[in-house]
């Protein structure tokens, strides 16, 4: 009898990452108001939503010992959505506290993860680094908007506006979301040679207990 194929993979991690992070930006793009109250209401909804699915790929994909990053980066996740989430809360000050100090520890935390999967020889470690490696962008990013920033601009025929940091730090977080929900919708899309093997190992530990049943 062949082995059971698992339900949930790492997959199908990555396909629902994608589907949060281009669902943030979506909201972000054809949102008109880029304040910090839409900023951080759509900050809180995709980090809780993806560190749920880390959760659950803690007990049901991860093996034993990889399961400590992966649930520190959805404690991480759940921290920051939780914080975001107060509308009382919700000013320019805190979208940059937040979303800089989630990006860093979390960019910093899957670029490790990346790094160690690297010198084993797993596949899937080009996708870590990648994304760990986009989330301290974003914050280096958000950390380079001089604090009070304002620039007035004027459009011929529609009037005069201003261009501020919360737009622009609102902005980068939307683009931040489509570069990771492209990369991790095709990386989920992919073939992965670690699910061949996974597969190929849990059919060989089912091998014997055939063997034996025959004799």
């Amino acid at each position: 009898m062949s082995a059971p194929a698992r339900a949930f993979t790492a997959r199908h991690v990555q396909l629902m990452r994608a589907l949060f992070a281009a669902a943030a930006a979506v909201m972000i793009t054809f949102s008109p108001d880029h304040s910090a109250a839409v900023g951080l209401s759509v900050f809180s909804g995709f980090v809780l939503a993806t560190s749920l699915v880390l959760l659950l790929a803690v007990w049901l994909v991860f093996p034993a010992g990889e399961r400590w990053s992966w649930l520190v980066l959805a404690l991480l996740g759940i921290a920051a959505g939780m914080a975001a989430g107060i509308p009382a809360w919700r000013t320019e000050d805190l979208f940059f506290i937040v979303v800089i100090a989630w990006a860093l520890a979390t960019g910093l935390v899957e670029l490790i993860v990346g790094l160690r999967a690297r010198r084993a020889g797993d596949p899937a470690a080009r996708d870590a680094i990648t994304v760990g490696a986009f989330g301290l962008l974003l914050a280096v990013l958000l950390i380079a908007i001089p604090a009070g920033f304002v620039q007035p601009y004027a459009i011929k025929g529609a009037g005069e506006f201003e261009l501020t940091g919360i737009i622009l730090g609102v902005g980068m977080f939307g683009g931040y979301a489509a570069i990771i929900a492209v990369f991790l919708g095709i990386a989920g899309l992919t073939p992965k040679r670690a699910d061949a093997a996974a597969t190929a190992a849990a059919a060989s530990e089912a091998a014997p207990v055939e063997q034996g049943g025959d004799r």
